[in-house]
């Protein structure tokens, strides 16, 4: 029912801006606690004493102003309503506030009403929610810091072959050798590339990252996710105006082209079936 669908999509929205909140300390915090973790395990194998004894994760300490260190109370921290009324600055002390913390909030909103318009509230819509708020957080994780953490990106891919599993979104053997191909094309491009060239032309996040887009949507997918990402790639870089030899982080691309692929599914099905058919390899 359309209505019944319009409602729906109109709670995923505002429940969307939530989740995109809690995305926003994801994407601040994970970096900084994999950086401190990495600290910690060199100072132990030269055994000197720890730098960070305090506690920092996801929930601990508070969140506060990285200026100021003014405490953020909840009224400051409404989804997408704090930041229009606090005008983009810290209500202690006026210092400005990343518009990626609302860019965040308001695209995991629109991205959640898509998601629950476009399957309606059913165990797919569910997938695709968890997919989307995770391909969200490495989007913007990798195009501030070139990292892709395993901690998003290995239990993606292991959610992506229980998801098949149970709902049969695709065959699981295809999840199954999605994951594997994902994981296998890009790394042996990698390889190829850096026995050309002598450079690392990709991180092995992004291998992983493909691995767990396969494991989602199939083998199938994979060419077309590769090859959107390639253009995603190619726009950016010119709107970014990215200088030649400068990294750029192939992780949103990834992440952007995956998204689409699976909120277009039905009609890239359509798509492939009228190419076999018209290549003869089709019925």
């Amino acid at each position: 029912m359309l209505t019944d669908t319009l409602f729906f999509s109109i709670v995923a929205l505002i429940s969307g801006c939530a989740v995109g909140s809690f995305l926003n300390v994801v994407i601040y915090r994970l970096p900084i606690m994999m950086e401190r973790s990495w600290q910690a395990e060199a100072r132990m194998a030269l055994q000197l004493p720890a730098e960070h004894t305090s506690h920092f994760n996801l929930c601990v300490p508070h969140s506060a102003c990285p200026h100021c260190q003014h405490k953020i109370r909840w009224w400051q921290n409404i989804p997408l309503v704090s930041y229009i009324l606090l005008r983009g600055r810290c209500a202690s002390c006026s210092a400005s506030i990343s518009p990626r913390y609302f860019c965040v909030e308001l695209l995991t909103g629109i991205a959640f009403a898509a998601v629950v318009w476009r399957y309606d509230v059913t165990p797919v819509a569910a997938g695709g929610l968890i997919l989307t708020a995770a391909l969200i957080a490495l989007t913007f994780i990798d195009a501030e810091t070139q990292l892709l953490p395993d901690q998003i990106t290995l239990p993606l891919l292991w959610l992506g072959l229980l998801f098949n599993w149970y709902c049969e979104f695709i065959p699981l053997a295809d999840a199954v050798w999605g994951a594997a191909l994902g994981y296998l094309s890009l790394w042996s491009l990698f390889w190829l590339f850096k026995l050309l060239t002598g450079k690392d032309g990709m991180g092995y996040g992004d291998f992983k990252l493909l691995a767990a887009l396969g494991a989602w949507m199939g083998a199938a997918a994979l060419p077309l996710i590769v090859f959107m990402a390639a253009i995603v790639g190619i726009i950016a870089s010119l709107i970014l105006r990215v200088a030649r030899g400068q990294p750029m982080a192939f992780g949103p691309a990834l992440a952007i082209a995956g998204w689409i692929v699976w909120m277009a599914n039905s009609q890239i099905n359509q798509l492939i079936h009228w190419w076999l058919r018209l290549s003869g390899f089709g019925a």
